[in-house]
């Protein structure tokens, strides 16, 4: 079992001594879906929610999102990312929209938190403008996908163990 790196051996919370480790480039996708009815999908595929463009806006409040994960998170670092985008896959049969979001930096601690609170910020946001709607949106399915970089190496979801290279 992994050993908890957040808590000290008086058992207190703290924030993880990272100046001794090597700074290395640091990425990650995480992902996550919210279903909705049929009116709403099509609502949102064709711009037309009366709040106003749901995309764009959810992007931009899961970019904000993953560069303040720091405040939203508690013991998280404060990183300077290097890359932050928002992407939209439709699921016309299903009535789905899946957010991805990838984050890199070059640090000393990994952006799994920062991806994983992006995809989050973005789903609540669709949700948001599109309450009006549909209140029977469902968010689902939000996990980390990737990431690589730093002592741990590579994860792909889905495969077995902590470490993953492939």
């Amino acid at each position: 079992m992994a050993e908890l790196t957040h808590i000290d051996e008086k058992g207190n919370a703290h924030m993880v001594d990272v100046s001794e480790k090597r700074s290395t480039v640091r990425t990650a996708i995480a992902t996550g879906s919210i279903t909705m009815n049929r009116q709403c999908y099509n609502a949102v595929k064709n711009g037309g929610i009366p709040k106003g463009d749901v995309l764009a806006a959810a992007r931009i409040a899961g970019i904000m999102a993953a560069k303040r994960t720091n405040e939203l998170i508690p013991l998280c670092h404060l990183l300077q990312l290097t890359q932050c985008s928002i992407e939209f896959i439709f699921h016309e049969k299903e009535c789905r929209i899946d957010t991805i979001c990838l984050v890199k930096c070059r640090g000393r601690t990994g952006v799994e938190m920062e991806a994983l609170t992006g995809v989050s910020v973005s789903l609540l946001t669709m949700y948001d403008m599109c309450k009006a709607v549909d209140k029977s949106m469902v968010l689902s399915d939000i996990h980390l996908k990737e990431k690589s970089g730093g002592k741990s190496g590579r994860f792909i979801y889905g495969k077995t163990g902590d470490a993953n290279e492939g």
